[in-house]
């Protein structure tokens, strides 16, 4: 019960030295404010971005994919033990089917951090109507479990994405250079007498040109017929809880299944260094502004331990042991970035709605939870710990000396 006691006259002093001289207190707290107001507002803004980013490179392509390793010349020892030194070309690569794909896919469904695996067969074929034709890329797909990595019915611009059969989904540039609509017959040329007539059943766009003119979507039998593949894919597809792992997880399961394992890190660098140094600017940015907070704080704390020397030297005369008046200027320190925290991150917030609602209608931006929380708690420590060494010197004085200052 006494600590207790204590503790309230800790607070009731802290309260009375900052609301003694309101207008100080109100021009530090406007200042952890504002600080807090750019942490939240900047981080939810860059987070939003990078999101948005993502989602338009990575929505349109699997995390990692699961291949055949590429093939390879080997130089076979000469009968008498001799070594041949011979020059020869990189040898090229063909359409193969991954090996046992089946059980294969069944391994990678149960692995950790694996949201979901699609196996996928796919290769260059020519798309033929009238005298028109153009370059394509089949894609051989498992409907349902293709959607789980590329949600392509989302972006669908005409009809229904349904795969089955001698029905197939193209992207609008494909549409537009061979001038197909909805319904109309195309087509499939896979090469050596290779050729389906299908219906185009949908047409999307993912918003990458390349990927719209070239994509044609048809049932995984279909294309192994037109790719001579017959019961074969040529990778599997995967997507992960965490993208930034994507190439820890490549090489766990390149080394568990012996297949060649390449994540979205390796193929697209300039986006990676990209993300990477939004991500560093950002923490950049909460460092300097949470030291700025600090200093602020401490600057304060000093002045009002000049001008309370009085006040602290008659309650040391009074019995107040160092440690109580350095726990006064500790919760000062707590007091201030604590509430100037909640206002700025309540204005970072409000920031934030007002760019989803009026700014350019690029991408949305949200405030987790967790970042308004954060930001109060770095504002609190940041005020606590600048708080620590005025204390100190509060604690130090001697009763008998402070008490002469007027």
């Amino acid at each position: 019960m006494r600590w207790l006691n204590a503790l309230w006259l800790e607070w009731k002093i802290a309260l009375a030295f900052l609301f003694d001289n309101r207008l100080q207190t109100l021009l530090i707290m406007v200042g952890i404010g504002v600080g807090s107001a750019v942490i939240v507002f900047i981080t939810a803004l860059i987070g939003g971005l990078q999101a948005n980013v993502i989602e338009r490179t990575l929505g349109t392509q699997a995390h990692l994919k699961i291949e055949m390793p590429d093939e390879v010349n080997r130089v076979l020892p000469a009968p008498d033990g001799t070594v041949a030194l011979v020059l020869h070309s990189p040898r090229a690569q063909r359409l193969r089917s991954l090996s046992n794909w089946q059980a294969l896919r069944d391994l990678l469904d149960g692995q950790p951090g694996v949201l979901a695996v699609s196996p996928l067969a796919t290769g260059p074929a020519i798309a033929r109507r009238g005298q028109a034709r153009a370059s394509i890329a089949l894609m051989g797909i498992d409907p349902e479990r293709y959607q789980r990595i590329v949600p392509v019915a989302r972006d669908l611009v005409a009809g229904r994405f349904v795969i089955e059969g001698d029905q197939v989904a193209l992207g609008t540039e494909l549409a537009r250079e061979l001038g197909l609509s909805v319904g109309d017959k195309l087509r499939l040329d896979g090469g050596e007498g290779r050729e389906r007539v299908v219906r185009v059943a949908g047409i999307f766009e993912l918003g990458v040109r390349e990927l719209d003119a070239r994509y044609v979507y048809l049932d995984l039998r279909q294309a192994q017929i037109l790719l001579d593949l017959p019961g074969g894919v040529t990778q599997i597809d995967l997507t992960v809880d965490d993208i930034f792992s994507a190439d820890r997880v490549a090489e766990r399961l390149a080394r568990l299944t012996g297949m060649q394992a390449e994540s979205w890190m390796a193929t697209n660098g300039q986006l990676l260094n990209a993300l990477r140094s939004q991500s560093m600017t950002t923490e950049m940015i909460r460092v300097f502004v949470g030291l700025s907070v600090a200093f602020g704080i401490a600057s304060v704390l000093a002045v009002s331990v000049v001008q309370r020397t009085r006040e602290i030297g008659i309650l040391r005369a009074m019995g107040s042991p160092r440690g109580q008046v350095m726990r006064v200027f500790l919760l000062q320190g707590g007091l201030l970035g604590l509430a100037g925290s909640a206002i700025g991150a309540l204005v970072g917030w409000a920031l934030i709605q007002v760019f989803n609602l009026f700014g350019p209608r690029l991408f949305t931006a949200e405030v987790a939870p967790g970042l308004v929380l954060s930001a109060m708690a770095v504002a609190t420590l940041a005020g606590v710990l600048s708080a620590v060494a005025p204390a100190r010197r509060a604690a130090r004085y001697d009763p008998a000396v402070a008490i002469r200052y007027v």
